[in-house]
């Protein structure tokens, strides 16, 4: 999980990069087509056969439109109505959105040890992001808006994951859920998609098309629905607070934005909350890798 963060949290800076030359709905649908390429060959490579397991079809079609179709569109479409600070702010309460509506839906119940985690992991988030500057008014509402429906797409995906059946393989789970979620975003970006310029594309574009469809959809996703069935989704959840401060280095290093004390200050919490959920012991159930 500490390669996922690390993973998604270099991705918001070379994301960002290439974003410049192509519009954000055309570098999503390119991301998914290719990822899901790679996942269909890695797919038949492992087990011989891609298909549907009989009685969980409709599960994993609404879990790849939930967690990509609507959380991708909500996010890039809420991402450019909004500033980067307030969408990654709101973003970042996943973790705290699947404990409860977790403990809601009676799906998994949340130890004190496990909410003390997550209430320090968001409030390192939030000073992690707000010393940036935060600022919600009415010229943000329609991003702000997109970007909390994202959030939500993410918890339900999330919790709807542990509710499959342990037959289904992360990498099954990653990938069908992938290519569900992709017709939906190909038409969302088809209009983009047929005025792009494809000569003019520089290359460094290419590479950042392959590191977010790779690594980012493919990797790190298969890795993200391990740690699901293994420990849990509100312990996998808390992870997303790490990777703010992942970003923040990257965006650093990258991108030449320097981050400020009190974002140490965040992070140290982030560290605490992480530790302190992960400590706690759970059942072990069988389940591999397969990427």
């Amino acid at each position: 999980m500490l390669l996922v963060c690390l993973i998604w949290g270099i991705n918001f800076s070379v994301v960002k990069s290439a974003l410049g030359a192509m519009p954000a709905l055309a570098f999503t649908a390119l991301r998914f087509l290719l990822s899901s390429g790679v996942l269909w060959l890695i797919l038949r490579w492992q087990t011989g056969r891609v298909a549907f397991p009989k009685g969980s079809v409709w599960q994993l079609v609404v879990l790849g439109i939930l967690g990509n179709t609507i959380y991708q569109a909500a996010f890039t479409v809420g991402l450019a109505h909004t500033s980067a600070t307030n969408s990654a702010l709101i973003i970042s309460t996943v973790p705290s959105v699947v404990v409860a509506l977790g403990a809601l839906l009676g799906i998994e119940r949340p130890t004190r040890r496990m909410v003390i985690g997550v209430v320090l992991g968001t409030a390192g988030v939030a000073l992690v992001i707000a010393a940036k500057g935060v600022s919600f008014d009415r010229s943000t509402l329609t991003g702000d808006l997109l970007s909390v429906a994202a959030l939500f797409c993410w918890a339900g995906y999330t919790l709807g994951v542990r509710r499959l059946p342990k037959e289904i393989t992360p990498l099954e789970v990653t990938a069908l859920t992938t290519f569900t979620g992709t017709p939906g975003l190909v038409l969302a970006g088809l209009p983009d998609l047929l005025k792009l310029r494809w000569t003019a594309m520089p290359l460094a574009v290419w590479g950042s098309m392959a590191y977010a469809s790779v690594l980012s959809l493919g990797v790190a996703y298969v890795i993200w629905n391990t740690s699901i069935q293994r420990v849990g989704s509100s312990r996998t959840a808390i992870y997303m607070c790490v990777t703010p401060i992942v970003a923040t280095v990257a965006a650093w290093v990258i991108l030449g934005e320097h981050p400020v004390p009190l974002q140490g200050v965040g992070a140290a919490l982030i560290f605490a909350g992480v530790v302190l959920s992960r400590r706690e012991r759970v059942p072990y159930s069988r389940s591999t890798i397969s990427l």
